[in-house]
């Protein structure tokens, strides 16, 4: 079955995802809610939703500011992905993820086939690009068509900077305004936002044309916005000065303002603001520059409408992608905590078992129980501590300090570290270190550290299987100048389906005894040496890990 969704993109709660696993599930501000929405504008009991029949119906309990489905209040209605669900001043966005049985279905339906033959472009006719749009204009002789190109090619560079990838919501609007300036011949613009708590509009993003000297701040009317806001029209006037609707802006008309447009950022189900341009220029200056009178047109309107809404999905965009994130952080760091505290309290249920053996060895001036409890402790001890250095390890980007170093040297070190622990798993450790190995730059601590992962769980692998052993050697290869340290199992191997996951973080084949942080720890380290780790196993036949790197030679370092 699908698994539907609601993801607060708007309001006190933003990033915020609801899970929907049960038959009835209720919206609302009250504790008892589900899906519980800390907005005081929500009622306690707001909303049921309601599971049949593999579909979603919402119904409003008689809230006091009543449920809205994509802007239209609604008393029960069914839902649909992708719809838009507001009570109060939050916004939900509902969502159904196919089940990945129904997704397989896809694939059973639709098939690309390689037709033989002569090329197929060669009946294909009317081809173009979507550089092609300047060449449209050639089509057209009438001077309203052609005008209408131009405004189409407008638009299609505004909608190619809405997906154009930026750092903020204000970067994006303001490019928009400064093509909007460039093609409408405006002097000044600005966009203001309505605050989705408040319902004020602010100014946000303010730009003018090239060469203009600014002398004042920027006057715009408040009646005109309102009036915009309110009938969610667009307004024109070509003479500020003799408009009555511009009366009550006392600061456009001292400002000079000869013509001027406002138009509503009317999105997709709601009213994100407003766009406003205008033109200063003294008539009796823009006869001198030859600029003509007039110029805000019907048209330039239309046009400025149109502008306006693609400013606004894009703030609507913005907005989900802003609450997607963090929904997306917020489940990473929950999932994150989770794990970590598992492993944590498992690590500290052995030292609490430690500790009560060295306190009953102490008041029975037990000397070996002392010494057993202490090797507990030890032991996990030791485990907190290589957890925490992996965590550090993984959660940093960083460039590897190379060094000049002795690569056998490193990886043996590992070996005779962990000789004690292969004998106490009854696995045989054999170390193998090459004699060909050139003088060579690594960051000696981070392939410790990513040897000693990968070896532990090869140790880990074999314990229990008959004649339990595990391989570690150097290599160097110099026709392919490849440094290699491969480390050997006979474990029981690890499953063709499990092996594109073993990198995962907190991904773990160990059960218990792993935090699925070791091999995730490796890999990055080995990649940050420009390498990789490869594998190869087989169900029964255990697992052969090659950790991979080009050659640095001491002299790059020099």
């Amino acid at each position: 079955m699908s698994q539907a969704t609601l993801l607060v993109i708007q309001g006190v709660d933003q990033g915020t995802r609801f899970e929907i696993d049960a038959d009835e599930v209720g919206l609302g501000r009250g504790v008892h809610n589900a899906v519980r929405i800390h907005d005081t504008e929500v009622s306690r009991a707001h909303a049921k939703l309601v599971r049949a029949n593999g579909r979603y119906q919402l119904n409003d309990l008689h809230s006091s500011n009543g449920t809205f489905i994509n802007g239209t209040q609604i008393n029960s209605r069914d839902l649909a992905a992708g719809d838009e669900v507001q009570i109060g001043r939050t916004v939900l966005l509902f969502t159904m993820q196919p089940a990945r049985n129904e997704r397989a279905v896809v694939t059973d339906k639709v098939a690309l086939v390689a037709e033989p033959g002569p090329d197929p472009s060669a009946n294909i006719v009317g081809q173009t690009s979507p550089h092609d749009g300047p060449a449209l204009a050639t089509l057209v002789s009438d001077a309203g068509r052609a005008q209408t190109v131009a405004n189409l090619q407008v638009l299609y560079r505004i909608a190619e900077e809405a997906v154009r990838p930026s750092n903020s919501i204000d970067q994006l609007l303001g490019r928009i305004l400064e093509l909007t300036i460039e093609v409408t011949g405006a002097d000044r613009g600005c966009v203001l936002l309505r605050d989705s708590q408040t319902g004020e509009v602010s100014p946000q993003v303010f730009r003018h044309r090239p060469g203009l000297k600014e002398t004042d701040r920027m006057g715009v009317s408040r009646s005109i916005v309102d009036y915009v806001l309110k009938t969610r029209q667009g307004v024109r006037t070509s003479d500020a000065r003799s408009d009555a609707r511009f009366i009550p802006g006392q600061s456009i008309l001292q400002g000079g303002i000869r013509e001027a447009i406002c138009v509503p950022m009317q999105g997709r189900y709601d009213l994100q603001g407003a766009v406003y341009i205008d033109i200063t220029t003294p008539p009796e200056r823009a006869l001198l520059e030859n600029k003509p009178q007039g110029r805000f047109h019907e048209e330039l309107l239309r046009l400025m409408v149109a502008i306006a809404r693609q400013s606004a999905l894009a703030v609507e965009d913005n907005r989900y992608q802003l609450a997607l994130v963090k929904a997306e952080r917020l489940a990473a760091v929950g999932q994150t905590i989770a794990i970590l505290s598992h492993h944590i309290k498992n690590i500290l249920q052995g030292v609490r078992g430690g500790s009560y053996l060295i306190d009953m060895g102490l008041k029975d001036h037990n000397e070996d129980l002392v010494r057993k409890g202490w090797g507990i402790v030890d032991k996990n001890q030791d485990k907190i501590y290589q957890l925490v250095m992996d965590m550090l390890t993984f959660s940093k980007e960083r460039q590897p300090v190379l060094k000049p170093a002795d690569l056998n040297e490193t990886a043996g070190d590992v070996c005779e570290l962990l000789m004690a622990r292969a004998a106490e798993l009854k696995v045989q450790l054999a170390w193998a270190p090459a004699s060909n190995l050139p003088p060579m730059c690594i960051d000696a601590e981070g392939i410790h550290r990513a040897v000693l992962n990968i070896v532990g769980n090869a140790l880990d692998a074999a314990e229990g299987r008959e004649g339990a052993a595990v391989h570690v050697a150097t290599n160097y290869v110099s026709e392919t100048s490849l440094v290699s340290v491969t480390v050997t199992d006979n474990g029981p191997g690890i499953p063709s389906e499990l092996l594109p996951q073993i990198f995962n973080i907190f991904e773990s084949t160990k059960g218990a005894r792993g935090t699925g942080i070791g091999l995730a720890v490796s890999q990055k380290i080995i990649r940050e040496h420009g390498g990789d780790i490869l594998v190869e196993s087989r169900t029964g036949e255990g697992a052969k890990f090659t950790l991979e790197w080009p050659l640095i030679e001491e002299a790059a370092e020099s």
